[in-house]
């Protein structure tokens, strides 16, 4: 497992992106524990499963998604949430900003966390 300074650093987002680790990401992303990579959803309603299949397949296992939803919390469906759960992940939706700093904060805790971020203006 690689030391907090090796994690992806979330520093700023809005402009239809993210900064990452020094790196500008244009549109959606997914963060990893090692990794960011660009993610094909870029509204909540495009959410499935399948798009989720990086956090599923990320080893070791991650413990909780973030999933930033873009400008305004949207729930997840129940579906998809159960089977992150049955994969012994926990997922938490908020807006994409709440969703950045949270990660920021579990990240600096050494927590096994990702985001899926829905990128804003």
């Amino acid at each position: 497992m690689p030391g907090r300074q090796d994690r992806p650093r979330l520093e700023s987002y809005g402009d239809g992106g993210f900064r990452i680790s020094g790196v500008r990401h244009v549109g959606s992303v997914i963060v990893l524990p090692e990794t960011t990579i660009p993610w094909d959803v870029s509204d909540p309603a495009d959410l499935g499963i399948g798009s989720l299949a990086p956090v599923l397949d990320c080893e070791p296992r991650v413990e909780i998604l973030l999933f930033g939803s873009g400008r305004d919390l949207r729930p997840i469906d129940e579906g998809i949430r159960a089977a992150l759960s049955d994969a012994g992940i926990a997922v938490e939706p908020m807006d994409t900003g709440a969703a950045c700093r949270t990660y920021s904060v579990l990240a600096a805790e050494d927590r096994r966390v990702a985001a899926a971020l829905i990128a804003v203006d």
